[in-house]
């Protein structure tokens, strides 16, 4: 009796061993594909399409802040920029005398390493060095409004200023009835805006109107003050005077208040390059006969997009022309007009 109680109770306790070892065997091969599950996952971790979106940066970096000009660039290159998903940054020098200050931030922005790069330069050669830099760090360089006058350069944006000053010399000629005295303001003579301006208007009465006297060039720096002196000093020197052109924004309102200072208004013919409110007020008022206008939110949105398509290694075409218009009392108040004028 005893050895069958005893045996029985053996046969239990094997049968139950039995029993808690079955689940252990049917769940130990479980964790192995996890094991080879863990690495896959980790592998999987950098994926394009789960990776966060690259971060594009491009730093417009115009000739000027201060006219209402550049901050109607500034409005279309915010547009391409939204359009195209890329982060911006926008600024220039208080004035477009200060090259130094331009090369400061050129430099500055080299420093951040973006994708490429945006510049209306104010000094061209000035600038060589910065754009070397950028090109031996693949940064691609484009430019706008002035443009840059170098090889380094993928394409520009801008007016065919040197066309558009042609215009206003030819619209100059058939208003003063082709002869007679004739001078102009000059924002400067190292951009390549300023170079083209001042030669299209020349260069167009020299050969095209040999009754038309151009008297000596004035150079202003874009700033109201220092071109109306100069506007004075040309009508000083010149009473008989029959015409004054002014190359820039800043450029026309020096010759509007030199005529105004001078009680000359009604007796020369003013024209005007760009737009602006004093501008616009003057042509309202008879004072400016008419103007050349550029479309300034055209030329920052297509620098930002040829800045982006460069970066993206797309070809673009070596000069990107944004256009021109002659605009005058007529006009100005038409829709085609009216969208590319700024106050």
């Amino acid at each position: 009796m005893k050895k069958s109680l005893v045996l029985g109770l053996a046969l239990s306790l094997v049968m139950g061993l039995g029993v808690g070892c079955g689940p252990k065997t049917e769940t130990t091969p479980a964790p192995e594909p996890a094991a080879t599950e863990t690495p896959a996952a980790t592998e999987g971790e950098a994926p394009a399409e789960t990776a966060a979106p690259e971060k594009i940066y491009i730093p417009v970096i115009s000739k000027g802040f201060q006219h209402q000009f550049w901050q109607a660039v500034k409005l279309g290159a915010e547009r391409a920029a939204s359009d195209y998903g890329v982060e911006i940054t926008f600024e220039g020098p208080e004035t477009e005398a200060q090259v130094d200050k331009q090369l400061d931030m050129l430099q500055a922005a080299l420093a951040k390493n973006p994708q490429a790069i945006a510049l209306a330069a104010l000094d061209s050669k000035a600038a060589t060095s910065y754009l070397e830099k950028a090109e031996a760090s693949g940064i691609p360089v484009v430019g706008f409004d002035s443009g840059v006058d170098s090889p380094i350069v993928k394409t520009t944006a801008a007016t065919d200023n040197y066309a558009a000053a042609a215009a206003a010399a030819d619209k100059m000629a058939e208003l003063i009835g082709g002869s007679g005295k004739v001078g102009l303001i000059v924002h400067d003579q190292t951009s390549k805006t300023g170079v083209d301006r001042r030669d299209g208007f020349v260069k167009t009465l020299e050969e095209k109107y040999p009754d038309i006297e151009v008297v000596p060039v004035q150079y202003g720096e874009g700033d109201h003050a220092k071109s109306t002196e100069a506007a004075k000093a040309i009508l000083t020197a010149n009473p008989d005077i029959k015409g004054m052109f002014g190359a820039n924004e800043g450029s026309i309102a020096g010759i509007i208040n030199a005529a105004k200072e001078l009680n000359k208004v009604g007796q020369i013919t003013i024209i005007g390059f760009d737009s602006g409110k004093l501008l616009l007020d003057a042509i309202k008022a008879d004072i400016v006969a008419g103007a050349i206008t550029q479309d300034p939110v055209g030329i920052g949105y297509k620098a930002v997009e040829a800045a982006y398509k460069a970066y993206k290694g797309e070809e673009s075409p070596e000069f990107i022309d944004t256009g021109f218009k002659w605009y005058d009392k007529t006009n100005m108040d038409t829709p085609e007009i009216k969208e590319v004028l700024y106050e």
